[in-house]
């Protein structure tokens, strides 16, 4: 029998948190729990979900003691694994992370050029506060990080906390994997064996077998270079592809695609590939963080309400996604050594043999008890290689400007992201962020 862990949620009023709730309640039998903690600085926010949540898991899985706090002691005390998913600023700065760009014709997206500049500056003190939250009361645990702009954080995690028990993940290309497998007939991602390289956002696969060891390139790429990662023709089985930008980058996979048709890409890339296209047909006053809060905050939390409401959540829409399996998965490989491979955010060191060691990548790695370990990867193309260390030395410049309070340096990072186009941009933008920004950032010398 599988020993129960207690898990921690840090940011237990996103709209994702029902959704792990849902998964972990469903993968008691790989994962059991003992307790089940809420943990955010919003009380109003969090008690939405919690109030829900409470429900769910009383119906679902009495045995889990659940509790919900904005007390950091009793949050992060006796836990085995914190699962934090943070927006410092919420939607709201995210909305101003997408617009400000957009206003000088760049842009605007949470975790990609200024956007995820600006907000890599608000969620870096965040995150250590969780790390040093998390060692204080709960020393051997582990934290398993989905905030974003993970590239950033992990950076600045490696400087301030270099021993720290902290693994930075995205699913994002698990759900590219999911409408991989959907498109060529497997039944999950999770039969697709792959190597990938690269950045958070910014990375390549360069292999996908199935469990039997057959190629599944050559399919996929047919696939990818008529319709991208979307649907073949009308066809549109993928719920994420039910919101149009979603829609808009799933198959704007093509044109990626098209550009080093040996890889198969990550869909962000399209953010650093055609940056101008994806400005111009940006709208400015209406951008993904209005699309996120007019659709699944406000469809999360009416279903929270209600259930809180009627007291039973039978029959609730609320489901477990990509978002909620990654992070499960990653705590019970840990938990009980099932030796996963899974994408994670790592030091570099020899896994991408031609990129610098200190960089922040993102490989498959084996995960055990032992933690991690990353598989290697092999030299990789110029034009990888030199997108890679350009985007390496962005994220580089902001955690120095983080640490130094360098308005220099934050410029220079915005400078050199291949999203803005000049250095006269670059510092028109930066004013901007500055002043929208200056509850949460340090002032900038």
């Amino acid at each position: 029998m599988l020993e129960k862990k207690s898990v921690v949620i840090a940011g237990g009023g996103s709209t994702y948190t029902a959704g792990i709730v849902m998964m972990l309640i469903e993968n008691q039998d790989k994962f059991p729990l003992k307790t089940l903690k809420f943990y955010d600085n919003d009380y109003d926010r969090q008690k939405i979900v919690a109030d829900a949540c409470e429900i769910i898991v009383r119906e679902r899985a009495p045995e889990i003691e659940f509790i919900s706090t904005t007390d950091p002691e009793e949050a992060f005390s006796d836990v085995d694994f914190v699962m934090a998913h943070i927006r410092v600023g919420g939607l709201p700065m995210r909305a101003m992370d997408e617009k400000i760009p957009l206003k000088h014709g760049v842009v605007g997206q949470e975790t990609c050029g200024p956007g995820g500049i600006a907000y890599g500056m608000r969620s870096i003190p965040g995150v250590i506060e969780l790390v040093d939250y998390m060692e204080k009361y709960s020393p051997d645990a582990w934290m398993l990080n989905y905030s974003n702009p993970a590239s950033i954080v992990a950076e600045a995690t490696r400087i301030l906390k270099p021993n720290s028990k902290i693994i930075n993940i995205c699913d994002m290309p698990v759900a590219i994997k999911k409408g991989i497998a959907d498109i060529i007939g497997l039944e999950d991602g999770n039969d697709i064996i792959d190597r990938y390289y690269g950045l958070n956002h910014f990375g390549w696969w360069t292999e996908m077998l199935d469990k039997e060891g057959n190629d599944l390139m050559p399919q996929i790429k047919e696939h990818v270079a008529k319709w991208g990662y979307g649907p073949a023709g009308e066809a549109n089985d993928n719920p994420l592809l039910e919101e149009a930008s979603w829609m808009d980058t799933f198959l704007k996979a093509k044109d990626i695609y098209a550009v080093d048709p040996e890889t198969l890409p990550n869909t962000y890339l399209k953010y650093y590939l055609f940056p101008d296209e994806i400005a111009a047909h940006s709208n400015p006053d209406f951008t993904r963080a209005d699309e996120v809060m007019a659709n699944r905050e406000k469809n999360v939390f009416a279903e929270c309400r209600r259930i809180a409401t009627e007291g039973t959540a039978e029959n609730t829409t609320i489901e477990a996604g990509e978002h909620a399996e990654f992070i499960v998965q990653l705590a019970g490989a840990l938990a009980y050594n099932t030796y996963e491979r899974m994408l994670l955010i790592v030091e570099n060191n020899g896994a991408i043999a031609n990129v610098p060691n200190d960089a922040m990548v993102e490989v498959p790695c084996l995960v055990s008890k032992r933690g991690y370990e990353p598989l290697a990867m092999g030299n990789i193309p110029y034009f990888q290689k030199g997108m890679i260390e350009q985007q390496v030395a962005v994220e580089k410049l902001v955690v120095a400007a983080y640490l130094d309070k360098s308005y220099q340096k934050l410029l220079q990072a915005i400078t050199l992201s291949k999203t803005v186009p000049n250095a006269t941009i670059a510092r028109a933008i930066l004013d901007d962020l500055v002043e929208a920004n200056k509850d949460y950032w340090p002032t900038l010398n």
